[in-house]
């Protein structure tokens, strides 16, 4: 039987991150590529501009540990608006990488990557886009020649959760980060709480239980800030409050967590010698 020092969490960090467009959220990455982690990206939004930009200005000898894939269903104009333009394919590509990374280079199953890795879904609310897209092109008509509509949520929902569960599970040996937007939300008292944006309304509130860790990321003033602890609007979880600050800068924040968290990466140790 283990006890609390063998616990997975000093080896590996999964982190969700909330914010609203444009809080830096993706272009934070550029301070896990200088602690000298390697990153994978599963790229949804098709924004990996900014990310280049301050890599290749803070640690350029590090570009060459940022792999990539860019996926996004094709659209095409009609006359009831836009449509897919072929099958969907972003979603079920990105399930079969997160199995095994196979595209002009084989880096293998993700699962196995160890602590010098991140996996990074960018983002989740585009991914969940791609699974309600092809969850309406399997899905087959019902007797009325309709699709059930209902059940195209619920098949893309599943998909969803079931990709978060595994990607946070003690079995995949692999440090995670899932950015995703926020989605404001009425509650029953009438108040209003922030949740990541998903496939709809019901799956938002269960992402964040499969994170030990969730920050936020927000811009105040024309100052962007990473931020560990709740606010009246949006629950927040910081598995080390005595580790962890309750504030950081973007710039490098996302290191800093993750030193926090588990220590510096092996990489880092090296040049530090």
């Amino acid at each position: 039987m283990p006890n609390l020092t063998a616990h997975q969490s000093k080896e590996f960090t999964k982190i969700l991150v909330l914010g609203d467009s444009g809080s830096g959220k993706t272009g934070s990455l550029a301070s896990l590529v200088e602690a000298g982690y390697r990153l994978r990206i599963i790229d949804f939004d098709n924004k990996l501009d900014v990310l280049k930009q301050f890599v290749m200005r803070e640690c350029p000898d590090g570009a060459h540990r940022v792999d990539y894939i860019t996926l996004r269903d094709a659209y095409k104009m009609s006359p009831i608006g836009p449509v897919l333009s072929g099958p969907a394919k972003a979603f079920p590509t990105a399930m079969k990488l997160l199995d095994h990374w196979k595209t002009d280079v084989d880096l293998g199953p993700p699962k196995d990557w160890g602590p010098e890795c991140v996996l990074v879904l960018d983002s989740l609310s585009r991914m969940s886009d791609a699974a309600y897209d092809f969850s309406e092109t399997i899905m087959p008509a019902t007797k009325t020649g309709q699709q059930d509509s209902r059940a195209v949520f619920y098949n893309a929902q599943t998909a969803v959760e079931t990709a978060i569960a595994t990607l946070t599970s003690d079995t995949f040996r692999t440090n995670v980060v899932v950015i995703a937007h926020v989605l404001y939300m009425e509650m029953p008292d009438g108040t209003f709480k922030g949740f990541p944006q998903a496939v709809g309304q019901k799956l938002s509130p269960r992402i964040p239980q499969y994170f030990p860790t969730t920050i936020m990321f927000q811009s105040k003033a024309g100052k962007r800030t990473i931020h560990t602890v709740s606010n009246a609007l949006v629950d927040l979880v910081n598995p080390a409050p005595f580790k962890v600050e309750k504030t950081y800068p973007i710039e490098t924040g996302m290191a800093e967590i993750f030193t926090a968290l588990q220590g510096e990466p092996e990489a880092k140790k090296g040049k530090s010698k």
